[in-house]
């Protein structure tokens, strides 16, 4: 929106703190540099993390990453290494960690409630020792991401109660939308040129082929 008026932009620290108030003690308090007891615990119980990253000109990413519960190796108080998997190749929380180590992760696990964010500074590793305690399927990950913390605090449940993430009746029909095969099909088709039912068929197949075969 190219056109947005001026007058309705925050644009500045004062504007943006002059229409809320001031955060809670604690809300600043529970910040720590390195990783407690509680936090460690909810790194080892957690399959699920996202990862921001950006690149050098300042160009943001997101990235899942999802294994069992303990995928991510708590090697101690302020260093985490989490196993990289197959996809797609394209590399961009990889590429951007090269250029800018600076990453955010958020932690989620089925059930919970509140999360966990932690903050620092990544680097690509390929140690062997690390690695091969990251096997699954007895295949070994080709590297990894360490991440040395900076900060570490627990998120409330606000979000995911508004949400109501990980209740049932919240889940919607994959069916009500076409398959993502589909979906990647159109977005890449011409005008001249849309996917027919047999190409739409046979993407379906191969993206529950990789599934199978490619996850590690």
């Amino acid at each position: 929106m190219d056109d947005q008026k001026t007058d309705t932009v925050v644009a500045n620290e004062d504007d943006l703190r002059g229409n809320y108030g001031e955060p809670m003690d604690i809300a600043l308090m529970k910040q720590l540099g390195k990783l407690d007891t509680h936090c460690k615990e909810f790194i080892s119980r957690s399959p699920f993390l996202c990862i921001g990253t950006s690149a050098a000109d300042g160009k943001a990413d997101v990235s899942p990453r999802g294994d069992p519960p303990g995928f991510v190796q708590v090697l101690d108080d302020n260093t985490i290494f989490i196993p990289d998997r197959p996809g797609n190749n394209r590399l961009d929380t990889m590429s951007n960690i090269i250029a800018n180590p600076n990453v955010g992760l958020l932690f989620l696990i089925p059930g919970f409630e509140d999360a966990l964010r932690v903050n620092g500074k990544a680097k690509l590793v390929k140690d062997e020792k690390i690695l091969e305690r990251c096997a699954v399927n007895r295949k070994v990950p080709t590297m990894g991401i360490m991440v040395e913390i900076n900060e570490a605090y627990l998120h409330c449940a606000k979000a995911v109660r508004r949400s109501k993430l990980w209740k049932v009746e919240s889940q919607q029909d994959r069916k009500e939308m076409p398959t993502l095969a589909q979906m990647i099909l159109e977005q890449v088709a011409t005008p001249e040129k849309q996917p027919t039912e047999e190409e739409i068929k046979e993407g379906d197949e191969f993206v529950e082929d990789n599934y199978k075969t490619g996850l590690y």
